[in-house]
């Protein structure tokens, strides 16, 4: 099989009855609805149908800017079967950050939802101001349906005209080199990033992450992970019908309703940021459920406390607790092992994943062990490139084929890797990817913000969160300016911290000397 949604079909053909999806009926209905693969199988096609019935087909890109459902599984394999190509866009996105992405795509279609946390997205991008040429279709997924948008019912009808020989042939039409996403990430400039991935490596990469995590037909996987984000929808619900698993989206982490489901669905795998497993074990109610259907465990990030490590091993029943780094650019590049110590998952990112190079450089070369330098990776699982942006593309991939990650870490004898910082200032947000710039750009747009810089600082419960610097004029007062910055950006970017300085401290050439930004922060 060379293409996502051949693989998918393929599964869900041969498991026909088997439990595909556990989901729950709509935003505003909490009732359960269970589908079979086979009816899973169906959808895909009928999803399919109606994207060729569009005129949808190879070449065209598609959004979808929804929470975790059974219709952004649906949706996201129907645009693929037809041959276009995937566009996630983040949930927590204001309409002038989702808008510019919609139009750098040149989305022909947009799949949405209203109604999930209040939030309106047909009205956020019509007041983004942003022209969007190519958008022909905004369809929603679930909730009211908005003036200038269409119903899930009505976009699909004409596909009921579309021969399922069509269908079969679009599906066989998809090849492994042909794209199957556009992901946007964040560079030091703020400018987001489409980072472009084909079927073939996709499948591969992904194929080996369920042997790393050892996922396995039958198991009942619950996705807290957002499927805009490679965690939730790579490593989530096309990781689940590669190996024949259930899939249980959840739309928002709640720690009542995880235990709840895991103890009702019988729960065997459960991955995410390390601040689901700290909720869970903190919980007053986790000795009321029963979790001993828990298996898998598999999380990530810079730096983990070794003694949540010892608590999920102690505390919970999974057999397998594992860590990785990774990346939108390259997938899942490094994972520990079955059998690693409680500090070698809590402090390292394990090692290289399979056909994965991994190395740690300077600009004089590979450095020693337990020197620190560049994380570099090599292999089959790095992008494509960048969209329509070659100079970016070339700064990152080098002519030897490394990319270039912009993180800092050594590596040990066994040839396991430690992440030690970012050199590009990005921050996790409870799980979150935030960058400096980007919200510093943000900032600046204020119109009395006269400078910005922002840095990551701990926060006991997300980890990290961003602290802002402003240099700002008279008129600036500070509640006003934070409630701006909730209108603005995502939650995870607004900064928790905000400190009215007299300037910045600025090197010869410039650049604000963020190490000295800690030494500025103050009691407001």
């Amino acid at each position: 099989m060379t293409s996502i949604p051949a693989v998918a079909l393929a599964t869900c053909d041969r498991l026909g009855e088997r439990e595909a999806i556990v989901d729950r009926v709509s935003i505003d209905n909490d009732e359960i609805v269970r589908w079979t693969f086979a009816g899973l199988g169906e959808r895909i096609r009928e999803a399919a149908a109606a994207m060729i019935a569009h005129g949808i087909g190879p070449g065209d890109r598609v959004a979808i800017w929804a929470p975790n459902s059974r219709h952004w599984i649906v949706t996201a394999l129907g645009l693929q079967a037809a041959g276009a190509t995937l566009v996630p866009i983040n949930t927590r996105f204001k309409g002038a950050e989702a808008a510019p992405l919609i139009a750098r795509t040149k989305a022909k279609a947009l799949f949405t939802v209203t109604g999930f946390l209040d939030i309106d997205p047909v009205g956020m991008l019509a007041a983004s101001g942003v022209e969007l040429p190519d958008l022909a279709h905004i369809v929603i997924l679930d909730g009211a349906v908005p003036a200038g948008s269409e119903s899930w019912d009505d976009f699909v009808e004409p596909g009921n005209e579309v021969g399922p020989e069509v269908v079969a042939a679009a599906v066989a039409a998809v090849t492994e080199n042909d794209l199957s996403d556009i992901m946007f990430t964040s560079g030091t400039t703020g400018t987001p990033k489409g980072v472009m991935m084909a079927h073939g490596q996709t499948l591969k990469l992904f194929t080996d992450w369920c042997d790393f995590a050892d996922l396995r037909e039958g198991d009942r996987y619950l996705i807290v992970n957002p499927f805009f984000h490679m965690f939730g929808y790579k490593a989530g619900w096309l990781a689940c019908l590669v190996r024949g698993a259930t899939i249980l989206p959840m739309p928002v982490f709640d720690v009542a309703t995880v235990l709840a489901t895991v103890e009702r669905e019988k729960v065997t795998v459960l991955p995410g940021a390390p601040t689901i497993y700290q909720s869970l074990l903190d919980s007053p109610d986790v000795d009321r459920f029963d979790l001993s259907s828990l298996r898998v465990a598999v999380t990530g990030a810079a730096d983990i406390p070794v003694a949540l490590i010892e608590r999920i091993r102690a505390d919970l029943p999974f057999e397998r607790v594992l860590t990785g780094y990774g990346l939108t650019e390259g997938g899942t590049c490094t994972g520990s092992q079955p059998g690693d110590d409680p500090e070698t998952i809590a402090t390292t990112a394990g090692r290289a994943m399979v056909d994965v190079e991994v190395r740690i450089v300077s600009e004089s070369g590979e450095v020693a062990n337990g020197e620190t330098g560049e994380v570099v990776v090599r292999g089959g699982n790095v992008m494509q490139g960048y969209l329509d942006d070659p100079k970016a593309t070339a700064s990152t991939i080098d002519a030897d084929g490394w990319m270039h990650t912009g993180d800092l870490g050594t590596m040990d004898e066994r040839g396991y890797v430690r992440i030690v910082g970012r050199i590009k200032d990005m921050f996790i947000v409870g799980g979150f990817n935030a960058y400096p710039a980007e919200i510093e750009n943000a900032l600046l747009e204020h119109d009395h913000v006269m400078q910005a810089a922002v840095i990551g600082v701990p926060d006991e419960r997300l980890g990290e969160v961003g602290c802002a610097f402003i240099v700002a004029n008279p008129g600036l007062v500070l509640d006003e300016f934070r409630s701006w910055c909730r209108d603005r950006m995502a939650n995870y970017k607004v900064p928790r911290e905000v400190h009215l300085v007299g300037e910045l401290p600025i090197n010869a050439t410039g650049k604000v000397m963020k190490n000295e930004l800690r030494d500025l922060r103050s009691p407001e």
